[in-house]
């Protein structure tokens, strides 16, 4: 993977208004002291056959390691009933095995994402995965929950490598229009994960015991390390590297959140992560406990809002970008999740009266379908900000996603298992505070002419 940076990408140019946050043009290094904007509308040139081939093999193997992490947790869900019975601990303890691989993948984010600033991306991946695979290998013969507890944190500690790093490259692959139809490609990748990891699990326990799932997950994680070892090669120049060590590592952290645009993509990223995440939380007892759907039609309706999703990602991705700007593309995914879950407020409140699965179905997808509109865009603002320090931006994303979605989690509960207007409640606010952060400190009005809309062609680097 070359970079050489063709005259025709969009490079960001620096302002005057948002001290701290270089800005970068073409493939120099940083100098300047000021935030990039978005880069302004131009055509790469279209790779050569070879490069399209290439490409494509990188796309699968950045879209395998934004999978890992659903895979890692999603894959391991059938299996805990037979985790608590074989190594005989309470339920709440085995728990924890799920509670600690999170904390892992949100912590690990923040330490892997400046070292690939500082060292490259290449390296710290390798060792990342290297690891990932002992960790999960050790998780498949731990003799009893301590251990499996303490190898699960490594574990999540490790794949957060390949969650930050790959958002990482695909900065320093491409720039505006462009990252995002790279994003939205992922999405497709990302966002079946979750769907089939809890089949195939279910489906490696009919042949096998808990421990097979880990060892699946380590022949997972051999493969995609075999594949980064062969096809990813270094995307980050020494030039653009930091020698810096904590002390610049926290400046450089310190600067990005000071930039009020990037912050503000960063909430309301994380604000649309949380009320995903509390979707997730919530739906298998809304659907079943509640409106009395059996489990095949709740695996029925959640494997069709994750389709939802994927499918306004890709359309988002083929249609939409290049011809409609990203902060209107943003800005109308998050005024539909907020009047869909305002709708589903109002339903499980009893508003309307009684209403059945069908009504809260429908709003259900019509909010996970419009992540499909807010994901992909959030991550391509906030990126576009920060070539100068694409790791650690990417780490400040993932962990905030990490950390507000784990704080969404048990608020749907809070009421019990009877009543979904908790979880209404939870989507409502963090759709409403996710437009704030969106019109208050985006403010994307104020960027118009300016090209940070990325309404045009951003650039591609060629592979």
């Amino acid at each position: 993977m070359t970079e050489p940076g063709p005259s025709t990408a969009a490079s960001p140019a620096g302002r005057p208004d948002q001290p701290g946050i270089p800005g970068r043009t073409g493939a120099a290094a940083p100098t300047a002291t000021t935030a990039p904007t978005a880069p302004s509308a131009s055509t790469a040139s279209p790779a050569p056959s070879a490069s399209r081939r290439t490409g494509l093999l990188v796309t699968l193997v950045l879209g395998g390691l934004t999978a890992l992490a659903p895979l890692s947790m999603d894959m391991y869900l059938p299996a805990l009933p037979q985790v608590t019975a074989a190594l005989h601990s309470p339920a709440a303890t085995v728990q924890l095995t799920l509670t600690t691989c999170l904390a892992g993948m949100a912590a690990g984010q923040m330490i892997v994402g400046p070292m690939s600033d500082k060292w490259g991306r290449r390296r710290p991946l390798l060792a990342g995965m290297v690891l990932y695979v002992l960790a999960t290998a050790l998780c498949a013969v731990a003799p009893d929950v301590r251990l499996l507890i303490a190898f699960r944190l490594v574990q999540g500690l490790a794949g957060a490598a390949g969650i930050v790093i790959a958002r990482a490259v695909v900065r320093d692959l491409y720039d505006g229009v462009a990252m995002a139809r790279f994003f939205s490609t992922l999405m497709l990748i990302s966002g079946v994960a979750p769907v089939v990891a809890p089949l195939i699990g279910g489906q490696i326990l009919q042949i096998t015991e808990w421990r097979g799932v880990f060892v699946v997950l380590t022949l997972v994680g051999v493969l995609l390390t075999a594949l980064v070892w062969r096809t990813l090669h270094e995307t980050l120049p020494p030039a653009r590297r930091h020698a810096g060590g904590l002390g610049q590592t926290l400046r450089t952290m310190r600067d990005l959140l000071a930039d009020r645009s990037f912050s503000g993509y960063l909430l309301v990223g994380a604000f649309a992560f949380a009320a995903l995440f509390a979707y997730i939380s919530a739906s298998p007892f809304v659907v079943q406990e509640i409106y009395g759907a059996s489990p095949q039609v709740f695996s029925l309706l959640f494997g069709l809002n994750s389709v939802g999703l994927v499918l306004v990602g890709q359309i988002n991705g083929k249609v939409l970008v290049g011809r409609v700007g990203l902060d209107k593309v943003l800005g109308t995914g998050l005024a539909v999740i907020a009047v869909a879950a305002a709708g589903l407020l109002l339903m499980s409140s009893g508003v309307f009266g009684r209403v059945g699965l069908v009504p809260v179905a429908a709003g259900l997808f019509v909010l996970m379908a419009a992540m499909g509109l807010v994901m992909p865009s959030t991550s391509t603002l906030a990126l576009l900000r920060t070539p100068h320090a694409a790791g650690s931006a990417s780490a400040l994303l993932g962990t905030s996603t990490f950390l507000l979605g784990a704080v969404a989690s048990p608020l749907v509960g809070i009421a019990g298992e009877r009543t979904a207007v908790p979880m209404a409640v939870v989507q409502f606010s963090c759709a409403v505070l996710a437009l704030v952060s969106f019109l208050g400190m985006c403010r994307p009005w104020q960027r118009r002419g300016e090209g940070d809309n990325a309404s045009g062609t951003g650039g591609r680097k060629t592979l």
